[in-house]
């Protein structure tokens, strides 16, 4: 079996993850896959092709797209607007530790509106009954629909 220089020399082969910023890296959608922002390959690969995903601030219509290191990546991601950037490749679908070093977050996360938390704290609490009391009678519905303000 034939030996590369570099393992000849007592080092290891560089692997893809290793190469320069100007190197092709895998897929698009496998990138995405890999660093978990879906949970199946197939999920980022209709995103992609879908053309709802921007690579430096171009509209990317194909999952074949092959990202590098430096690349800035924009898409829908429940309900929100990630902005990434490709920092690593990645040769597996790891851990959620080993997934956040392939990119940086440059977006922070989107705050919560006050005025949600505000209507769910002040929304009337429904009347208690004790444990094992069993249904409401038809006298006890027709207290709570008055109370809850129907007719």
């Amino acid at each position: 079996m034939p030996v590369s220089p570099t393992a000849a020399a007592g080092q290891e082969e560089i692997g893809q993850e290793e190469i320069g910023q100007d190197e092709i890296g895998p897929r698009l959608d496998k990138w995405l896959w890999y660093a978990r922002f879906f949970k199946t390959r197939t999920l980022a690969g209709k995103l992609c092709n879908a053309g709802k995903l921007r690579v430096n601030g171009d509209p990317i219509a194909k999952a074949h797209y092959r990202v590098r290191r430096g690349d800035v990546l924009t898409f829908p991601q429940g309900g929100r607007i990630r902005v990434v950037e490709v920092r690593a490749f990645g040769v597996r679908r790891g851990p959620a530790a080993e997934a956040q070093t392939l990119y940086e977050d440059l977006a922070p996360p989107a705050p919560r509106p006050a005025a949600a938390e505000a209507e769910r704290d002040s929304a009337p609490a429904a009347p208690h009954r004790d444990a094992g009391a069993g249904r409401p009678t038809k006298a006890e519905r027709r207290a709570i629909e008055r109370l809850r303000g129907r007719p």
